[in-house]
């Protein structure tokens, strides 16, 4: 299985999108980002983060007095473990369901398809040398 970190509230992912274009961010950094599409104080941006750091998707430093932050979970590692969960929710656990199902409602097209086929076929005849 994976590595069940508790999920990511809206906010929260607001927060972690920043943290992943910057690599390194203050509570201020993020409250300037975050303040057309989400208005808020310092204290609440430094709040989010410290949340953030204790379900382990961040780690911070100091420099002075202030704490920077940096990511430990990349985008991609959080939408793979997203991804488990819908398959164990709604495909009872089965990788093949969620394919087909993709497949069948167009989410995959053809050429998605065929770039998915011939990396699967890689992947076989390295494992089978």
């Amino acid at each position: 299985m994976f590595n069940a970190r508790k999920p990511l509230s809206s906010l929260e992912h607001l927060v972690m999108e920043i943290v992943w274009e910057r690599g390194s961010v203050t509570g201020e950094a993020v409250r300037a980002a975050l303040s057309e599409r989400h208005p808020m104080k310092e204290s609440t941006a430094r709040t989010i983060l410290k949340r953030l750091e204790e379900k382990e998707y961040v780690q911070h430093r100091v420099d002075g007095r202030t704490n920077i932050y940096t990511g430990l979970v990349a985008p991609e590692n959080l939408a793979a473990r997203a991804v488990r969960q819908i398959i164990e929710r709604f495909c009872g656990g089965s990788v093949e369901a969620l394919l087909l199902g993709m497949v069948n409602h167009d989410v995959v097209d053809e050429r998605e398809l065929q770039r998915l086929a011939q990396r699967i076929a890689r992947r076989k005849n390295r494992t089978e040398k």
